[in-house]
Protein backbone atom coordinates (compact mmCIF):
# COMPACT_ATOMS: atom_id res chain seq x y z
CA UNK A 1 0.00 0.00 0.00
CA UNK A 2 2.37 2.30 1.06
CA UNK A 3 3.92 1.62 -2.52
CA UNK A 4 1.00 2.66 -4.30
CA UNK A 5 1.01 5.83 -2.23
CA UNK A 6 4.02 6.83 -3.09
CA UNK A 7 4.25 5.75 -7.07
CA UNK A 8 0.97 7.86 -7.02
CA UNK A 9 2.61 10.66 -5.19
CA UNK A 10 5.52 10.45 -7.80
CA UNK A 11 3.17 10.71 -11.21
CA UNK A 12 1.02 13.72 -9.46
CA UNK A 13 4.83 15.78 -8.58
CA UNK A 14 5.97 14.41 -12.32
CA UNK A 15 2.59 15.88 -13.65
CA UNK A 16 2.76 19.40 -11.99
CA UNK A 17 6.22 19.66 -13.00
CA UNK A 18 5.50 19.45 -16.20
CA UNK A 19 2.48 21.91 -15.53
CA UNK A 20 4.92 24.26 -14.57
CA UNK A 21 6.72 24.09 -18.10
CA UNK A 22 3.79 25.28 -19.62
CA UNK A 23 3.59 28.81 -17.35
CA UNK A 24 0.29 28.01 -16.58
CA UNK A 25 -0.18 31.52 -15.12
CA UNK A 26 1.02 33.26 -17.91
CA UNK A 27 -0.46 31.70 -20.70
CA UNK A 28 -4.01 32.11 -19.34
CA UNK A 29 -3.72 35.71 -19.54
CA UNK A 30 -2.10 35.42 -23.02
CA UNK A 31 -5.36 33.11 -23.73
CA UNK A 32 -8.19 36.02 -22.40
CA UNK A 33 -6.92 38.57 -24.43
CA UNK A 34 -6.54 35.81 -27.84
CA UNK A 35 -10.23 35.12 -26.70
CA UNK A 36 -11.89 38.19 -26.78
CA UNK A 37 -9.88 39.12 -29.79
CA UNK A 38 -11.77 36.07 -31.39
CA UNK A 39 -15.11 37.95 -29.82
CA UNK A 40 -14.00 41.10 -31.06
CA UNK A 41 -13.33 40.38 -34.34
CA UNK A 42 -17.20 39.19 -35.08
CA UNK A 43 -19.86 41.46 -35.29
CA UNK A 44 -21.71 38.96 -33.53
CA UNK A 45 -20.93 35.48 -31.88
CA UNK A 46 -18.37 33.54 -33.24
CA UNK A 47 -18.24 30.25 -34.33
CA UNK A 48 -18.27 28.48 -30.91
CA UNK A 49 -16.10 25.45 -32.49
CA UNK A 50 -13.40 27.93 -33.85
CA UNK A 51 -13.18 29.20 -30.21
CA UNK A 52 -12.71 25.83 -28.65
CA UNK A 53 -10.49 24.72 -31.41
CA UNK A 54 -8.12 28.21 -31.64
CA UNK A 55 -8.06 28.26 -27.87
CA UNK A 56 -6.94 25.05 -27.46
CA UNK A 57 -4.04 25.46 -30.49
CA UNK A 58 -2.76 28.77 -29.51
CA UNK A 59 -3.04 27.65 -25.37
CA UNK A 60 -0.83 24.28 -26.33
CA UNK A 61 1.90 26.47 -28.41
CA UNK A 62 2.25 29.00 -26.03
CA UNK A 63 2.75 25.96 -22.88
CA UNK A 64 5.60 24.64 -25.71
CA UNK A 65 7.49 28.03 -26.06
CA UNK A 66 7.20 28.43 -22.51
CA UNK A 67 8.82 24.74 -22.01
CA UNK A 68 11.52 25.66 -23.86
CA UNK A 69 11.86 29.05 -22.06
CA UNK A 70 12.62 26.78 -18.69
CA UNK A 71 15.36 24.58 -20.85
CA UNK A 72 17.34 27.99 -22.16
CA UNK A 73 16.89 29.80 -19.11
CA UNK A 74 17.93 26.76 -17.13
CA UNK A 75 21.04 27.78 -15.90
CA UNK A 76 19.72 31.52 -14.98
CA UNK A 77 17.25 29.75 -13.24
CA UNK A 78 18.87 27.95 -11.20
CA UNK A 79 20.88 31.19 -9.77
CA UNK A 80 17.48 33.34 -8.80
CA UNK A 81 15.75 33.33 -5.83
CA UNK A 82 12.54 33.61 -7.95
CA UNK A 83 12.71 31.27 -10.06
CA UNK A 84 15.37 28.53 -8.66
CA UNK A 85 12.19 25.90 -7.69
CA UNK A 86 11.67 26.04 -11.09
CA UNK A 87 11.24 21.98 -12.72
CA UNK A 88 14.66 22.02 -14.52
CA UNK A 89 16.71 23.44 -11.28
CA UNK A 90 15.03 20.77 -9.01
CA UNK A 91 16.01 18.24 -11.80
CA UNK A 92 12.28 17.04 -11.71
CA UNK A 93 12.24 17.32 -15.28
CA UNK A 94 15.40 17.03 -17.72
CA UNK A 95 16.34 19.40 -20.52
CA UNK A 96 15.86 16.69 -22.97
CA UNK A 97 12.53 15.84 -21.16
CA UNK A 98 11.33 19.18 -21.49
CA UNK A 99 12.42 19.84 -24.81
CA UNK A 100 10.30 16.68 -26.34
CA UNK A 101 7.51 18.09 -24.22
CA UNK A 102 7.54 21.30 -25.73
CA UNK A 103 8.13 19.57 -28.94
CA UNK A 104 5.05 17.71 -28.50
CA UNK A 105 2.87 20.80 -27.64
CA UNK A 106 4.02 22.77 -30.39
CA UNK A 107 2.86 20.38 -32.84
CA UNK A 108 0.40 19.24 -32.01
CA UNK A 109 -0.98 23.39 -31.23
CA UNK A 110 0.47 23.41 -34.67
CA UNK A 111 -1.81 21.11 -36.37
CA UNK A 112 -4.93 21.94 -34.62
CA UNK A 113 -4.91 25.41 -35.96
CA UNK A 114 -3.71 24.23 -39.53
CA UNK A 115 -6.24 21.73 -39.69
CA UNK A 116 -9.30 23.30 -38.03
CA UNK A 117 -9.01 26.90 -37.55
CA UNK A 118 -6.83 28.25 -40.53
CA UNK A 119 -3.07 28.09 -41.45
CA UNK A 120 -2.71 32.29 -41.69
CA UNK A 121 -2.66 31.57 -37.42
CA UNK A 122 -0.82 28.22 -36.90
CA UNK A 123 1.83 30.72 -38.86
CA UNK A 124 1.53 33.80 -36.88
CA UNK A 125 1.50 32.03 -33.69
CA UNK A 126 4.35 29.99 -34.33
CA UNK A 127 5.75 33.11 -35.49
CA UNK A 128 5.20 34.16 -31.93
CA UNK A 129 6.40 31.26 -30.35
CA UNK A 130 9.81 31.21 -32.30
CA UNK A 131 10.12 35.20 -31.17
CA UNK A 132 9.34 34.83 -27.26
CA UNK A 133 11.18 31.27 -27.08
CA UNK A 134 13.99 31.45 -29.33
CA UNK A 135 15.13 35.55 -30.56
CA UNK A 136 13.60 37.06 -26.95
CA UNK A 137 15.05 34.30 -24.34
CA UNK A 138 18.07 33.12 -26.72
CA UNK A 139 19.38 36.27 -27.82
CA UNK A 140 17.79 39.24 -26.69
CA UNK A 141 17.47 38.63 -22.90
CA UNK A 142 21.02 38.66 -22.14
CA UNK A 143 22.36 41.37 -24.98
CA UNK A 144 20.67 44.34 -24.51
CA UNK A 145 18.59 46.17 -21.58
CA UNK A 146 15.74 46.70 -24.36
CA UNK A 147 14.82 43.05 -24.39
CA UNK A 148 11.46 42.92 -23.34
CA UNK A 149 11.24 46.43 -25.64
CA UNK A 150 11.77 44.57 -28.48
CA UNK A 151 11.26 40.98 -27.59
CA UNK A 152 7.52 42.41 -26.37
CA UNK A 153 5.70 42.01 -29.85
CA UNK A 154 5.91 38.50 -29.22
CA UNK A 155 4.08 38.71 -26.39
CA UNK A 156 1.52 41.42 -27.71
CA UNK A 157 0.32 39.28 -30.33
CA UNK A 158 -2.08 36.63 -28.66
CA UNK A 159 -5.37 39.32 -29.28
CA UNK A 160 -4.23 39.53 -33.04
CA UNK A 161 -4.12 35.37 -33.43
CA UNK A 162 -7.52 35.53 -31.82
CA UNK A 163 -8.63 38.35 -34.46
CA UNK A 164 -7.12 36.19 -37.66
CA UNK A 165 -8.46 32.45 -35.90
CA UNK A 166 -12.17 34.25 -36.88
CA UNK A 167 -11.55 36.21 -40.06
CA UNK A 168 -8.56 34.64 -41.31
CA UNK A 169 -6.85 37.99 -41.78
CA UNK A 170 -4.94 40.75 -40.28
CA UNK A 171 -6.71 43.98 -39.96
CA UNK A 172 -6.01 47.19 -38.43
CA UNK A 173 -8.24 46.78 -35.39
CA UNK A 174 -6.19 43.43 -34.56
CA UNK A 175 -2.94 45.30 -34.74
CA UNK A 176 -4.28 48.04 -32.30
CA UNK A 177 -4.73 45.19 -29.67
CA UNK A 178 -0.98 44.61 -30.18
CA UNK A 179 -0.04 47.67 -29.69
CA UNK A 180 -1.51 48.40 -26.63
CA UNK A 181 -0.29 45.01 -24.93
CA UNK A 182 3.37 46.11 -26.71
CA UNK A 183 3.45 49.72 -24.81
CA UNK A 184 2.22 47.97 -22.23
CA UNK A 185 4.43 45.56 -21.52
CA UNK A 186 7.73 47.07 -20.38
CA UNK A 187 6.12 49.56 -17.24
CA UNK A 188 4.47 45.67 -16.39
CA UNK A 189 7.99 44.41 -16.73
CA UNK A 190 10.34 46.79 -15.31
CA UNK A 191 8.34 47.49 -12.39
CA UNK A 192 8.71 43.47 -11.28
CA UNK A 193 12.96 43.90 -12.40
CA UNK A 194 13.27 46.80 -9.87
CA UNK A 195 11.92 44.70 -7.09
CA UNK A 196 13.99 41.49 -8.29
CA UNK A 197 17.15 43.33 -9.36
CA UNK A 198 20.38 41.94 -7.22
CA UNK A 199 18.25 38.49 -8.53
CA UNK A 200 18.99 39.92 -12.09
CA UNK A 201 22.47 41.16 -11.28
CA UNK A 202 23.03 38.03 -9.88
CA UNK A 203 22.26 35.71 -12.49
CA UNK A 204 24.35 38.23 -15.36
CA UNK A 205 20.97 39.57 -17.12
CA UNK A 206 20.95 42.73 -18.15
CA UNK A 207 17.62 44.36 -17.10
CA UNK A 208 17.37 47.91 -17.30
CA UNK A 209 17.58 48.41 -13.42
CA UNK A 210 21.35 46.68 -13.36
CA UNK A 211 22.53 48.21 -16.40
CA UNK A 212 21.20 51.42 -15.79
CA UNK A 213 20.26 51.73 -12.41
CA UNK A 214 17.06 51.69 -10.26
CA UNK A 215 16.08 55.62 -11.44
CA UNK A 216 16.55 55.79 -14.64
CA UNK A 217 14.60 53.23 -14.73
CA UNK A 218 11.71 54.46 -12.60
CA UNK A 219 11.64 57.69 -15.32
CA UNK A 220 11.41 54.97 -18.40
CA UNK A 221 8.03 53.04 -16.43
CA UNK A 222 6.73 56.63 -16.02
CA UNK A 223 7.06 58.21 -19.80
CA UNK A 224 6.05 54.28 -20.77
CA UNK A 225 3.02 54.44 -18.49
CA UNK A 226 2.26 57.67 -20.97
CA UNK A 227 2.82 56.33 -23.76
CA UNK A 228 0.43 53.05 -22.85
CA UNK A 229 -2.62 55.41 -21.74
CA UNK A 230 -1.97 57.05 -25.07
CA UNK A 231 -2.17 53.72 -27.04
CA UNK A 232 -5.27 52.36 -25.00
CA UNK A 233 -7.06 55.85 -26.15
CA UNK A 234 -6.84 54.67 -29.88
CA UNK A 235 -9.48 52.22 -30.29
CA UNK A 236 -12.05 55.03 -28.99
CA UNK A 237 -10.07 57.54 -31.44
CA UNK A 238 -10.50 55.29 -34.48
CA UNK A 239 -13.98 54.05 -34.18
CA UNK A 240 -13.66 50.60 -33.01
CA UNK A 241 -14.83 50.96 -29.08
CA UNK A 242 -17.09 53.56 -28.00
CA UNK A 243 -17.82 55.56 -24.84
CA UNK A 244 -18.51 52.78 -22.43
CA UNK A 245 -14.54 51.81 -23.38
CA UNK A 246 -13.70 55.03 -22.63
CA UNK A 247 -15.37 55.34 -19.85
CA UNK A 248 -13.95 52.23 -18.46
CA UNK A 249 -10.51 53.04 -19.56
CA UNK A 250 -10.57 55.72 -18.08
CA UNK A 251 -10.85 55.23 -14.33
CA UNK A 252 -7.53 51.94 -15.20
CA UNK A 253 -5.41 54.62 -16.53
CA UNK A 254 -6.12 56.78 -13.70
CA UNK A 255 -5.15 53.92 -11.35
CA UNK A 256 -2.23 52.57 -13.44
CA UNK A 257 -1.05 56.37 -13.00
CA UNK A 258 -1.32 56.58 -9.72
CA UNK A 259 1.17 53.32 -9.18
CA UNK A 260 3.52 54.77 -12.13
CA UNK A 261 4.08 57.99 -10.33
CA UNK A 262 4.57 56.20 -6.42
CA UNK A 263 7.11 54.10 -8.93
CA UNK A 264 8.83 57.11 -10.17
CA UNK A 265 9.30 59.30 -7.24
CA UNK A 266 10.84 55.73 -5.10
CA UNK A 267 10.11 56.57 -1.63
CA UNK A 268 8.03 53.58 -1.22
CA UNK A 269 10.08 50.29 -1.52
CA UNK A 270 6.93 48.09 -2.27
CA UNK A 271 5.27 50.32 -5.20
CA UNK A 272 7.56 48.40 -7.93
CA UNK A 273 6.10 44.75 -7.22
CA UNK A 274 2.36 46.51 -6.29
CA UNK A 275 2.36 47.96 -10.01
CA UNK A 276 3.29 44.86 -11.11
CA UNK A 277 0.33 42.93 -9.70
CA UNK A 278 -1.62 45.39 -10.68
CA UNK A 279 -0.56 45.89 -14.18
CA UNK A 280 -1.87 42.03 -14.80
CA UNK A 281 -5.26 43.13 -13.45
CA UNK A 282 -5.23 46.11 -15.99
CA UNK A 283 -4.51 44.09 -18.74
CA UNK A 284 -7.41 41.93 -17.76
CA UNK A 285 -9.75 43.98 -16.88
CA UNK A 286 -8.85 46.51 -19.98
CA UNK A 287 -9.82 43.33 -21.99
CA UNK A 288 -12.83 42.81 -20.35
CA UNK A 289 -13.60 46.26 -20.64
CA UNK A 290 -13.44 46.14 -24.65
CA UNK A 291 -15.27 43.19 -24.65
CA UNK A 292 -18.22 45.16 -22.68
CA UNK A 293 -18.10 48.11 -25.24
CA UNK A 294 -18.04 45.39 -28.25
CA UNK A 295 -21.25 44.25 -27.11
CA UNK A 296 -22.93 46.97 -25.25
CA UNK A 297 -22.28 48.96 -28.85
CA UNK A 298 -23.90 46.36 -30.89
CA UNK A 299 -27.44 47.19 -28.55
CA UNK A 300 -27.63 50.01 -29.98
Amino acid sequence: MHSIESGLTSVQETCRAYLELCKPRVVAVMLLTAVVGMFLAAPGLPDIYTIIWATLGIGLMAGGAAAVNHVMDRQIDARMARTHRRPLPQGKVSAAQALIFAGLLSMAGMMILTLLVNQLTAWLTLAALVGYAVIYTVLLKRATPLNIVIGGIAGAAPPLLGWVAITGAVEADSLLLVLIIFAWTPPHFWALCIHKKDDYARAGIPMLPVTHGESYTRLQILLYSVLMVLTTLFPFMTGMSGLIYLAGMTVLNIRFMQWAWRVYHGTDSQAPLAMFWFSIKYIMWLFAVLLLDHYGMQLH
